[in-house]
């Protein structure tokens, strides 16, 4: 079984890791919630292990979006400090479990022969995407800005057209405006991979608002596509 631990800190990530080596399980560790997300874009796993406090998107936050909601995959909270409360809220928002920490090597070693599936695993689905070309702004966390167009743009996420030797950072702050519309479209999204034809960022935080506008335009623009 493939376990993906995401824990801030690298000592226990480590220790989680290798315990689940010694019982005979892949695993990696990532140190953030962002980091643990391009990750399912590029390989599934079986189960992750996602601690509740880390820097920058806690794992409540990851629990909520739409991307890690729709995958399956089971997901195990771990924290030693989070309140009652937000142990219920973690198993609201679709964790399985929620472990205290230290986890003790007999409940973790349970807990993954309960999780192992003999059965294939599920094909992710992906989210329908529209070709659009689309002007497209980008801020850095920097503060620097750049201008680029889109390739294709979904509900989760949008690609974008390199600009000359512009390499975007982790996290950046997208804005862009649907057709026919003034009002733009703005979230803060993180580079999921790079593709020889663009970039590939997923919405972290786009409003009601903006995902019933661009699931109108996608739905539009896949029912009458745009002539090549």
């Amino acid at each position: 079984m493939r376990v993906l631990i995401v824990e801030d800190d690298p000592t226990v990530g480590e220790v989680l890791r290798d315990l689940c080596v010694e019982l005979g399980h892949d695993a990696d560790a990532v140190r953030s919630a962002e980091d643990a997300l391009v990750r399912l874009a590029h390989t599934r796993p079986d189960l992750v292990l996602l601690d509740f406090r880390l820097p920058r998107m806690n794992g409540l936050d990851f629990l909520r979006l739409p991307l890690v909601r729709n995958s399956g995959i089971p997901i195990v909270v771990v924290s030693g400090i989070a309140t009652e409360s937000q142990a219920q809220e973690c198993l609201a928002m679709g964790a399985v479990k929620f472990l205290a920490k230290p986890v003790p090597f007999e409940q973790l070693h349970s807990l993954l022969e309960w999780f192992e599936r003999p059965e294939p695993r599920p094909e992710r689905r992906r989210a329908p995407r529209a070709s659009v070309a689309l002007p497209v702004r980008v801020r850095e966390r920097d503060g620097t800005e750049w201008e680029t167009t889109s390739v294709d743009v979904s509900v989760a996420a949008v690609k974008v057209r390199p600009v000359g030797m512009t390499r975007p950072g982790p996290t950046v702050e997208l804005s862009f405006a649907s057709p026919d519309e003034d009002q733009s479209v703005q979230a803060t999204s993180i580079l999921l991979r790079i593709d020889s034809d663009g970039y590939v960022f997923y919405f972290l935080n786009l409003t009601d608002d903006h995902y019933e506008r661009l699931t109108y335009l996608v739905r539009r623009l896949s029912a009458h596509p745009a002539p090549p």
